[in-house]
This record gives C-alpha cells, sequence and structure tokens, in this order.
C-alpha cells in the first residue's frame, strides 16, 4: 500500500489517507496538510475535517475536477510544513476528581487494581495529543492515556453524561462537550467547556493540540467556574 492515498467520496469529496494506524506522526501529517489548505484558500473547497490518519476535503466539482484537485494537494503537501500556520495550543486542563463528579473512579479502580489515587496520579502525569473531534460538537479525542488506564467501556452506557466530564474509554481519554449518551467511564469534571456555539471560536480545541490535566479541589474548583469563559480560558492555555 503507497500512501498518501486520494480517494473519492462521491462526487464532491476525497480522502487524503496517511497511513493505517494512529500515531502522532501520521496525525501530524493530516494537520499539516489541513492548515495548508486552509491557507491556500481554494475556491473550489468547501470544508475540511482532519481524523487520525486521513483528511476529509469537501469540495465543488463545477470549480474544480478530482484530478485537478489531486494535483493541486500533492502540491500544498510538498509546502506544508513551511505554509502552516503553528495553530497548535497547548492545554492546562484543571480537573475535579472527587464526588459526586467523578461516579466511576472507583468501578475503574477496581477494574484496573488500582487505587483511586494512583488513577488520578496516572491521568494527571500523561501528556495528551488531540488527534480529532467527533462523536458530539467539540468532543476531543486524546492519545496518550497511560496503558495502566485502558479499560473497556461501560456495558451499560449512561443515557445522559454532563458537559465538562472528564472520561477515559478503551485507550483514550476526553472531555464531554455537551450533555450526551456515553459509555466512557467518568472519573472526573472540569469547569472548560469544549464545546461554545454562540462563541467566537465555537470548538475550544483543535487537531494538533497538546493537554495536560491538573488536579483542583473543589474551592479552586468553584472559584474557577464562576469565571467568565474568556478569563477561564487565558488561564488554561499554556502557549501557542
Amino acid at each position: 500500500m503507497y500512501y498518501p492515498r486520494f480517494l473519492p467520496l462521491g462526487d464532491t469529496a476525497l480522502s487524503v489517507e496517511f497511513g493505517d494506524s494512529i500515531s502522532p506522526e501520521l496525525n501530524q501529517a493530516v494537520v499539516d496538510l489541513d492548515l495548508a489548505v486552509r491557507a491556500a484558500k481554494l475556491e473550489s473547497i468547501t470544508e475540511t475535517a482532519p481524523s487520525y490518519r486521513s483528511l476529509l476535503i469537501c469540495y465543488e466539482p463545477s470549480l474544480m475536477s478530482f484530478d485537478a484537485l489531486v494535483a493541486a494537494l500533492r502540491g500544498l503537501m510538498s509546502l506544508a510544513k513551511q505554509t502552516a500556520s503553528a495553530t497548535a495550543v497547548a492545554w492546562s486542563v484543571p480537573v475535579l476528581y472527587e464526588p459526586p463528579f467523578a461516579d466511576d473512579l472507583p468501578d475503574v479502580a477496581r477494574q484496573l487494581g488500582l487505587s483511586a489515587e494512583a488513577i488520578i496520579g496516572l491521568h494527571t502525569g500523561a501528556a495528551y495529543r488531540v488527534y480529532m473531534l467527533g462523536f458530539a460538537p467539540g468532543w476531543p479525542y486524546l492519545g496518550g492515556l497511560p496503558e495502566a488506564l485502558h479499560t473497556s467501556r461501560k456495558e451499560t452506557p449512561r443515557a445522559q453524561v454532563p458537559i465538562g466530564a472528564i472520561v477515559i474509554g478503551g485507550v483514550q481519554a476526553g472531555i464531554v462537550p455537551i450533555t450526551t449518551p456515553s459509555g466512557w467511564h467518568i472519573i472526573g469534571q472540569t469547569p472548560l467547556r469544549p464545546f461554545e456555539p454562540d462563541g467566537k471560536k465555537p470548538f475550544l480545541f483543535g487537531a494538533g493540540d497538546s493537554v495536560r490535566f491538573r488536579r483542583v479541589d473543589k474551592a479552586e474548583f468553584d472559584v474557577l467556574s464562576a469565571l467568565s469563559p474568556e478569563a477561564l480560558l487565558e488561564m488554561v492555555r499554556t502557549e501557542r
């Protein structure tokens, strides 16, 4: 198999595949091309969506044919690292790992044979990468969950998981952006809101961003929760 592959998806979209595995290197190639495409502002392209290992590109075929678009994308790929803007953000996400915001922490501890404190230590000690957004608006799929915390999802999903829930499932971590059903395990809560539909930037996180979790107590959680969204963001965005 040779990569990248340019695969038609109907007559108005294509997928650029960079490989068949999940890795930071492949995902960075996806992010680089996405940024290069955005910077090029090709009139024919209407939307892009990065995933773990591929970039979805929607386009208007009356403005550019499939073959012409592929040729243009190959040219952009050769310049991607030079033209892409440094837009990735490093986030320090405050988390309260206490009842009633850590409903599944005791069960996860029993399943993994670890103490709750050990799970919190592992969770806060890891560096995570936002590979993609999906499932719900603004949901960041985070790679980097320590192997000791890998666990199957809940046998019976919850009907409602609250906004800001810090969750783990399988080999991934996540932050819940809207109230939604989910089978991921709730181990904490953050005052951050990954999805603000009325904000200037509706999606807080972007593919390629880095995330670390920081433990806070109830007093600090309450203080952070009382801040305006703008003030809270300035406190948790560590670097661009």
